[in-house]
């Protein structure tokens, strides 16, 4: 088939679907509208994999089919063609949110079969859906920025989707607004590249980095970067800008699973691989990359120690997996950040799709204290449960080991690395293991603490057969990149796989060595080692002595309480900005609109409206009132000649 007319299927075929959804969003009729959308979702899956196969018979300069729609802005020298591109990263992207987007939509039929906006619900997935692929496919950061506000248009849809509930409401404002202070820095770092290099094409701006790299902090490309990075901490929840996502968890859980986890947040991920070139020219925008992912990665995991929402523990293991993949990107190892982007997406939406199926089957309890031994009731959904949690701690072969072991290595030996990093990663993946353990283990494990009144039972199949799909992607899905020191003594020696396709777009690390086999070998054993401890010493606290982290958070009550308030980030944002804010607009409201402004512009409004009545007075018809106005002006005159 044409690739244009590929190209326009996956495109537009969300589109259509949120046409004819939206055009009926009073229907109340779960199936037809859930089939509409996820068939919408799904055709651009098979698009994307003919797409995927075109690019992988072709040689590898020529891996780019190029959609031109229209000219969009020509002002001078700026030049902004509605144009969208598959390439060797556009393309990984592409199946995973169409592929991962269909078992999402799909597990929402049987999610959301009562709910009486089903119908706008779906519709907000497929424009969801729309928005993202041309986050993905655009070929410059204008193009990018309308997918990259549409996306957070779509997100505060749906995270306030129960928008009756004032807390759901202001869950979704919190992530608008949020979203919006990196959105602007976003903004100023396009506009600094733009008057540097008089393009914003990605491959334009990639070519036109010079050689070396820059060695001062004031220079376009270090200041560019560097805002776009603060653009990217508003949308992939790091530090500072991180608070929004774990009140995301407000929207249905198949919206966390498909926008905060897979899809959106990653998004910061992509646009810093996209532009890898242009970041690699500017290292001190690399190393504040660097230490901000690994400070998130170890910051969040800590908060997730004690979360009891079963969701809320995920949003906050999501922010510290994007601090890891942020960590890869910072030490300039942009295909290990998009390898684990992947492995991620997988084992992330299978664990929230997960605890979609545990909420459903809880009667929407989500407070992991009154669970407990529910492998024995949602039997498919405890085994895919475990697959994904043995991924994201880590252990082989499972996804999560290959994309994480990569990044941790390259932390630690890249020559933009330092072991202190790996030191943070390896922290990180310790607790990573802990809390998911724990929440393996209260949830499904030990002791059943279900409430009476409650009866837990499986999913039907709609739901169920996403979670398998998932749970197999999470099981072989880090098969596409083995590390080269296991490949040698595999049999067959199988390469890796992902490092190949992206040579052509993705720049190597500047002088990099080539890898000890030993010191990989001792990183690799040093993490899985950490994580089967760390993991073996959760099962013994919450299963077979459930008494022994009550009484170690006696001890610790002080440290207990600050990390269980997740260290009052959002009260001192409160204090500190947005309490400030408020007092100060409503200052401004008072003081300069009400008292002066409006006042002035009704005094004004006074004098217009008696100026016009005197003279109104004049022109009224009344023939006695002009005889007297003209006896008036005939003494005046009079007067006047008298006196002269």
């Amino acid at each position: 088939m044409n690739t244009d007319v590929l190209m326009s299927i996956l495109l537009f075929t969300p589109l259509v679907g949120f046409l004819i959804n939206g055009l009926r969003y009073r229907k109340p009729t779960a199936i037809l509208s859930g089939s509409i959308a996820t068939a919408a979702a799904a055709i651009p899956f098979i698009a994307a994999i003919l797409l995927f196969v075109e690019l992988q018979g072709r040689e590898e300069g020529a891996r780019q089919i190029v959609l031109n729609l229209f000219d969009w802005i020509h002002v001078g020298t700026l030049n902004i063609k509605a144009e969208f591109m598959v390439d060797q990263v556009s393309a990984l992207m592409i199946l995973v949110i169409t592929g991962v987007g269909s078992l999402i939509h799909l597990f929402s039929v049987g999610y959301m079969s009562h709910d009486a906006g089903v119908t706008k619900y779906f519709a907000y997935l497929n424009l969801f859906l729309f928005n993202m692929l041309i986050l993905v496919l655009g070929t410059s950061l204008p193009v990018m920025f309308v997918g990259w506000e549409g996306v957070g248009l779509c997100s505060y849809l749906l995270i306030g989707y129960w928008f009756t509930d004032d807390k759901k409401a202001a869950a979704g404002m919190k992530a608008f607004i949020a979203n919006r202070v990196g959105d602007a820095a976003f903004l100023i770092g396009m506009f600094i590249l733009f008057m540097e290099f008089g393009t914003l094409n990605f491959y334009e701006l990639n070519a036109a980095m010079p050689a070396d790299p820059m060695t001062s902090w004031i220079n376009p490309i270090t200041l560019g970067t560097l805002f776009l990075f603060i653009g990217a901490t508003g949308k992939s929840a790091q530090i500072p800008l991180y608070v929004w996502l774990p009140d995301a968890m407000a929207g249905p859980t198949p919206v966390s699973a498909l926008i905060h986890a897979a899809t959106m947040v990653t998004a910061g991920v992509y646009m810093i691989v996209r532009l890898n070139a242009v970041f690699l020219t500017a290292p001190q925008t690399l190393f504040i990359v660097a230490i901000i992912g690994a400070a998130t990665a170890v910051f969040a995991a800590t908060i997730g120690l004690l979360q009891n929402d079963i969701k809320k523990v995920l949003a906050y293991s999501t922010v510290s997996q994007l601090g890891y993949m942020f960590l890869a990107c910072g030490v300039g190892a942009f295909g290990a950040g998009m390898f684990h982007l992947m492995t991620h997406a997988f084992f992330k939406a299978l664990m929230f799709l997960g605890s979609g199926s545990v909420i459903h089957a809880m009667h929407e309890e989500q407070d992991i204290r009154k669970m407990g031994g529910l492998k024995k009731y949602l039997p498919i959904t405890h085994w895919t449960f475990v697959i994904g949690w043995i991924a994201i701690i880590g252990l082989p072969p499972f996804a999560g080991f290959f994309s994480k072991d990569e990044l941790l290595l390259m932390s630690f030996h890249s020559p933009l690395g330092h072991p202190a990093l790996w030191v943070f990663g390896a922290i990180g993946a310790t607790l990573t293991a802990f809390y998911m353990t724990r929440l393996m283990a209260l949830t499904f494990w030990g002791k059943s603490r279900v409430p009476k009144d409650i009866h837990p039972h499986e999913s039907p199949a709609v739901m169920t057969i996403p979670l398998i799909a998932l749970a197999i992607l999470s099981a072989v899905g880090g098969f596409m990149g083995i590390p080269h020191v296991l490949g040698e003594i595999l049999p067959g020696h199988p390469h890796h796989w992902l490092e190949h396709w992206l040579a052509g777009v993705v720049k190597p690390i500047p002088n990099m060595a080539p890898v000890d086999a030993t010191l990989e070998f001792t990183l690799m054993g040093i993490s899985v080692f950490l994580a089967a401890v760390s993991s073996f010493v959760a099962y013994h606290f919450y299963v077979r002595s459930p008494e022994t982290p009550v009484r170690l958070a006696n001890s610790m009550s002080k440290l207990h309480k600050v990390i269980y308030n997740k260290y009052y980030v959002d009260e001192i944002y409160d204090a500190s900005i947005i309490n400030p804010t408020i007092k100060g607009s409503e200052v401004l409201w008072y003081r300069v609109d009400v008292k002066i402004i409006d006042k002035a512009t009704y005094l004004l409004a006074d004098l217009t409206k008696g100026a016009g009545g005197l003279v109104r007075s004049l022109q009224n018809g009344n023939i006695q009132q002009y005889a007297m106005y003209l006896s008036l002006g005939v003494i005046v005159a009079l007067g006047f000649l008298m006196a002269g």
